[in-house]
């Protein structure tokens, strides 16, 4: 392994509510392999797009929303010619993501049946996490994943009018990493009274968003005693700061993604005593997702952990090291899997952080595998990133790599 340089910090529980059964951990270090290899050149490479990306984003978004909400192109040149060209405006229900437009939608499938499948997936939790689940409660994570890009109002829209679900709220929160609000989860529940189930969906990797996606590159890590190491950007856009940012607290720990929905969820599961939870994401969200729960068991919230129905997981990068995967595992996966990651074909994302004797970063949890047919395998973990990249382009990553190691 590389040698590693260390900052001895702080790792500590803030937040508003009144439990005290938190577990306060001191003197965690936050250590960066001094060799990054490709995923520093990478990193480089993405941050010097950075504008040029927000841009072409903003533009992408703008166009396919002008043709979608004036009817597509003949719409858009007769509404030209009658000076009745409809402007978007964004963050409206009308405003979908380039995302939504990609995947335009929006129904559950079998979505007539689905709230009873789901009563019955949490009322025979066993069944429904021994099987892989019930193909209605992935669904609904599936769709939730991907509505998690759109804005508020759009959230609301689907969930109300097309899920016939109860939308509960929608949060755009502190991340620590980028050092501005943008991480952003919505949580629904199946009904507004008595409900069975509560979903939880965090935002991931934005495709126009360069530090987003210099999370997803990102390696270095915060070693926690008894935990392992953890991701330091996953982390911290969850919310969880570090004492060098201990002034920004008291100001935005209400604002951060990990706080504001634990609150709100221990208050729904006091509200709905037979409802469990699921949390979900796709990419960055996904790491987020099973990052969660991580913090949930590392804080001791075991009245919350025991209402966990299941995590499922998208395209998620790896969040840890070994230690952290067998440390979960005691939790998610016993007396039956509780954490499943969908994996497709030979998506980048997935095999993030690297595994090797550098990163160390490992994965966990039932990996749910689709080729490029679509056809589901059950393996424990798909080929590694580096196979890939060779097999794609053997003599351009050895010339890279050798050019990398001579100019840095």
């Amino acid at each position: 392994m590389a040698a590693a340089t260390s900052t001895p910090t702080e790792f500590e529980e803030n937040s508003n509510d009144d439990d005290k059964s938190e577990m306060n951990i001191t003197n965690y270090l936050i250590v960066r392999p001094e060799k990054g290899g490709m995923l520093d050149l990478l990193r480089k490479i993405i941050s010097l797009f950075g504008k040029p990306m927000e841009c072409t984003g903003f533009v992408a978004d703008f166009f396919l929303n002008l043709l979608f909400q004036n009817g597509g192109i003949m719409g858009l040149l007769l509404n030209f010619l009658q000076g009745k060209v409809v402007t978007p405006q964004r963050d409206t229900e009308t405003f979908i993501s380039t995302i939504g437009h990609l995947d335009g939608r929006m129904d559950l499938y079998r979505d007539e049946n689905l709230l009873e499948q789901l009563d019955n997936s949490v009322s025979a939790e066993k069944i429904a996490t021994e099987e892989i689940g019930n193909r209605a409660l992935m669904d609904l994570c599936i769709m939730a994943s991907k509505l998690a890009y759109e804005n508020a109002k759009v959230v609301q829209s689907i969930v109300v009018q097309h899920w016939k679900m109860h939308f509960v709220d929608f949060y755009n929160c502190w991340n620590d990493f980028q050092k501005e609000m943008s991480t952003q989860v919505f949580i629904l529940c199946d009904k507004p009274k008595d409900a069975n189930l509560i979903l939880i969906s965090f935002r991931g990797t934005e495709p126009f968003d360069a530090d987003d996606w210099g999370t997803d590159f990102d390696y270095s890590w915060y070693e926690i005693p008894k935990l392992g190491r953890v991701h330091m950007g996953f982390l911290e856009a969850l919310g969880l700061e570090n004492v060098g940012h201990k002034k920004f607290l008291s100001e935005k720990v209400k604002k951060t993604a990990y706080y504001a929905v634990r609150k709100k969820l221990k208050s729904m599961l006091m509200e709905h005593k037979n409802a469990k939870f699921v949390v979900t994401g796709h990419s960055l969200g996904g790491a987020l997702a099973v990052l969660f729960p991580t913090v949930l068991v590392l804080h001791q919230q075991t009245d919350v952990m025991n209402r966990l129905l299941g995590v499922y997981t998208f395209g998620q990068p790896r969040i840890g090291n070994l230690q952290l995967a067998k440390f979960m595992e005691a939790h998610l996966k016993y007396p039956v899997p509780k954490y499943f990651r969908v994996v497709y074909s030979y998506d980048l994302v997935p095999r993030l952080p690297c595994d090797d004797k550098t990163f160390l970063y490992k994965h966990f949890g039932v990996c749910l595998y689709y080729n490029s047919l679509y056809v589901e395998q059950n393996l424990k973990h798909p080929k590694p990133a580096v196979s890939i990249l060779r097999h794609l382009s053997p003599y351009l990553l050895t010339i890279l790599m050798a050019e990398y190691d001579e100019i840095f």
